[in-house]
């Protein structure tokens, strides 16, 4: 909770402060991210490189992102959440500096890297700090922390566009950069949080700190079956997320002007949806909404594979978007319940380790699927992937009220 005795606010007061930098932060980073994909085809062309070359420095970046989580985790847990969120902004910030100046291949991966790296310490701290300070109203945070990220990622194509058509790709990014920089001063001078960087020598000894982490959070059955429901959400995100302007173009005949109007309103809906989700979470059992989110995604994905008409082909999309986009701040605050209060960093940097490298595999099942069989047979593959995640959480939440058994873990779990 608020530990500056004014409240959970998320537009005033000391949390209210804390949570419009953070959501910044969000909206900055994926501002930036998200405007990579777009100038892909100007960056290939201008580095001389080729397509394969290009999804490989992606590929090394989410790598990046994934290998990170519990390091940056255990930084939040052990020294500071102001500390872990510096570092990451910081790091975010001389990626996206790089990035300005990157006139060769190895310099464009090397600014991929340090973006991953800075994605990893910033979007695991800034939810310990989130669930730190709101926690009667953690999910409606959650749910607006996420809209800010969508906000960002439909203003990347913008940006991209307007870019491209005034000089070189490398200047998208120096409006990041000088957000990034006003950002990183306001929140050293706003947050009130120390430092504490003499703990940074408790880091020492990971190895056997990593054993207990994994004891305790993969020890019980259903933070296990949990991993098992966010995997193949995500997975089935990122292969819809990647393929889903190639599907619309090449399996349903659309434009290439309405398949990119498509790809931008899985970002739109989320805007509305998962502020509302988070909201309904503080309210009602978070596996509950999470189950009904997922549900709805299954009944917008299929009747995108059915769908012929501009109309229906869009209410597909939107529904699969809002189902999807309603899952991720809900399932991430219920973790947040769960996870004891001295270790949740490390918790769910462990957790995400596991769906985020996982995940990452969608892309890559679409694009052998696909080649054999057709996109339609590689996105109806998504449905049975949503509907073992959906099963999950039905039934957690039906065993857990039939047993009455209390989710949360403690330091000895497991």
């Amino acid at each position: 909770m608020d530990r500056h005795g004014d409240g959970e606010y998320l537009i005033r007061g000391y949390s209210g402060r804390i949570f419009l930098l953070v959501a910044i932060g969000v909206l900055a980073a994926n501002l930036g991210r998200q405007a990579l994909p777009p100038l892909l085809p100007t960056i290939i062309d201008d580095l001389a490189i080729s397509a394969a070359a290009a999804g490989l420095a992606f590929t090394v970046m989410r790598i990046c992102f994934a290998i990170l989580q519990y390091p940056s985790g255990r930084v939040a847990d052990v020294v500071s959440r102001k500390f872990a969120v510096m570092g990451g902004l910081v790091v975010f910030l001389l990626g996206f500096v790089l990035l300005t100046q990157s006139v060769s291949y190895p310099m464009f991966m090397a600014s991929m890297v340090l973006l991953g790296g800075g994605a990893a310490f910033f979007f695991v701290s800034e939810r310990v700090l989130l669930s730190d300070i709101f926690v009667s109203k953690r999910g409606r945070a959650f749910g607006f922390n996420s809209a800010f990220s969508r906000i960002g990622a439909i203003l990347a194509a913008g940006l991209a566009v307007t870019t491209i058509a005034i000089g070189p790709w490398q200047l998208a990014f120096i409006p990041v950069i000088l957000l990034l920089v006003g950002l990183v001063i306001a929140f050293h001078f706003v947050s009130l949080e120390p430092y504490r960087v003499e703990e940074i020598r408790q880091l020492a000894g990971g190895t056997a700190h990593v054993r207990t982490t994994v004891r305790r959070v993969f020890g019980t059955a259903e933070i296990r079956l949990l991993v098992v429901a966010y995997t193949l959400i995500i997975f089935t995100w990122e292969g819809v997320l990647t393929f889903l302007p190639t599907y619309l173009q090449v399996s349903k005949g659309l434009s290439p002007w309405f398949a990119s109007g498509g790809f931008a309103a899985l970002f739109a809906v989320g805007i509305i949806v998962q502020p509302a989700a988070g909201a309904f979470s503080d309210r009602w059992d978070r596996r509950v909404i999470a189950g009904i989110a997922t549900v709805t995604s299954i009944l917008g994905l299929a009747v995108l594979l059915l769908a012929g008409s501009i109309l229906s082909i869009t209410a597909g999309i939107v529904l699969y978007a809002a189902g999807l986009m309603a899952f991720t701040p809900v399932l991430q605050a219920y973790l947040m319940d769960i996870f004891p209060e001295s270790s949740k960093g490390g918790d769910l940097g462990a957790f995400k380790t596991i769906y985020e490298g996982l995940s990452s595999l969608g892309p890559t099942y679409v694009g052998v699927v696909a080649g054999v069989a057709g996109f339609g047979v590689a996105f109806g593959g998504f449905l049975v992937c949503l509907a073992v995640s959906a099963i999950i959480l039905v039934w957690l939440y039906i065993n857990d009220r039939r047993t009455g058994v209390n989710s949360t873990l403690t330091e000895s779990s497991g």
